[in-house]
């Protein structure tokens, strides 16, 4: 099954041979290597680049076991690059397997050469374009630029969007909605038949690899049931309105446990440092300025949020608004949480000060959007109640209201636009 991702397969061809070496990151499982190995290598051999000059190296395979040396990996790539001339295009998949070693010629030295440092050396040479994905949290963490020195560009991949998994799924667009919004996008659960199957995946992702990979580089023992806890806590209640301090609380009363609201924020940073969660912030339109806390927690894919509750609270408006929260990332917008604040005088002409919420205030460069995420605005008094917040934000700016329905897009007398989600996430002009 050929899953097509064009978009990511557009930035591939816009950094090639940058000059930098791509650094391909994102939650384990969501097709990184697919991506590269299959995709990418096919684009190249379209515009006439033979296998000889693509050298792909998977590090988890035993077969090449050797080469998690870093001095052997170095070397084993130099001899493949007997052309002086022509272009090579290395693939290192799984690249977190090469250890980290002594420096065998400084014996009396502490310094260690990894894979940072294999890296680095390859790119001196002229006809080397390098690539490198991993899927453990070393290679996940948000500062693997830095281990890069400034050398590194990065290619975030998350899994697959609806427009993309539209494309591989067998069905109309509303049973692709329904399989979606309840398994997610994670590409393998596509080859999953039954709901025990794909429950059963998503689940062992959780896990078997993505706490394993936390806990590993964290150093994390004792704690794994607060860490697991706090998991089953942010996915009861994504989308929610919340911050360390009201979690450590949520522990007081509910598992009669006490967790420093300093843990809690680190562990939630470690989600969010591995791509399983991402942090909205939330802003103040009107003041034009961020506001600390409290803050918003998505899942990066929402059937792993399904499959961690074992598919018991499918609660429609937040699952609907994470994936939008999802779909906006994927077409690179800077995402917040928008506040508006809105004063009025009560029934006794008390003057009554609120915060109104919009659900997402979308950014990328010129552009923004005020996005609203509702089930149905067929009752009238739950149109003026959605909208309530987008008709307080006075600027030029585009405002959305996108609904669970499939309706046929309209304006309203506010220049307010109304389109269904499938729409929405099918059609990218559809904002």
């Amino acid at each position: 099954m050929m899953i097509e991702r064009r978009k990511y397969l557009d930035k591939l061809i816009r950094k090639k041979e940058n000059g930098l070496v791509k650094v391909i990151t994102g939650i384990r499982r969501c097709g990184k290597s697919y991506l590269l190995f299959e995709i990418y290598h096919k684009y190249l051999n379209s515009i006439g680049v033979d296998d000889g000059h693509i050298i792909e190296l998977a590090l988890d395979d035993d077969v090449n076991i050797r080469y998690r040396n870093p001095l052997e990996l170095g070397e084993y790539i130099r001899s493949l690059m007997t052309d002086k001339e022509k272009m090579y295009y290395i693939f290192l998949d799984e690249i977190q397997k090469v250890a980290e070693i002594p420096n065998p010629y400084l014996p009396e030295s502490d310094e260690k050469i990894g894979f940072v440092d294999v890296v680095l050396g390859l790119m001196k040479i002229k006809n080397a374009d390098i690539y490198v994905t991993g899927s453990n949290s070393k290679m996940l963490s948000s500062d693997i630029l830095t281990e890069f020195r400034g050398r590194g560009d990065e290619i975030k991949v998350n899994p697959l969007s609806f427009s993309e998994f539209y494309t591989a799924f067998e069905g109309d667009k509303r049973d692709a909605w329904r399989e979606y919004f309840t398994y997610g996008g994670m590409p393998l659960v596509l080859m999953q038949r039954t709901h025990e199957d794909k429950s059963k995946y998503l689940s062992d992702l959780f896990s078997k690899i993505y706490l394993d990979d936390i806990m590993n580089r964290n150093n994390i023992g004792h704690d794994k049931s607060v860490l697991e806890d706090l998991l089953n806590i942010i996915s009861s209640s994504v989308g929610s309105l919340t911050n360390p301090s009201k979690l450590s609380k949520t522990f007081k009363s509910i598992k009669n446990i006490s967790v420093s609201d300093d843990t809690i924020a680190k562990y939630l940073d470690y989600f969010i440092d591995a791509f399983m969660v991402y942090k909205a912030q939330r802003y103040d339109v009107k003041g034009r300025k961020y506001i600390g806390s409290p803050m918003k927690y998505y899942f990066s894919d929402i059937g792993l949020r399904n499959a961690r509750l074992n598919f018991r609270q499918q609660e429609e408006n937040h699952i609907m608004e994470n994936i939008i929260y999802n779909e906006l990332l994927y077409r690179e917008f800077d995402v917040d949480v928008g506040v508006v604040e809105y004063n009025y005088k009560d029934s006794e002409g008390k003057k009554i000060r609120t915060n109104l919420e919009i659900d997402f205030v979308a950014n990328k460069g010129s552009e923004r959007y005020y996005i609203q995420s509702a089930l149905t605005i067929s009752a009238e008094e739950k149109r003026q109640q959605e909208i309530n917040s987008l008709r307080r934000v006075k600027d030029s700016f585009k405002k959305i209201v996108v609904v669970k329905d499939d309706i046929i897009p309209w304006y309203d007398e506010n220049g307010i636009y109304y389109v269904g989600i499938e729409k929405f996430l099918l059609e990218e002009n559809e904002r």
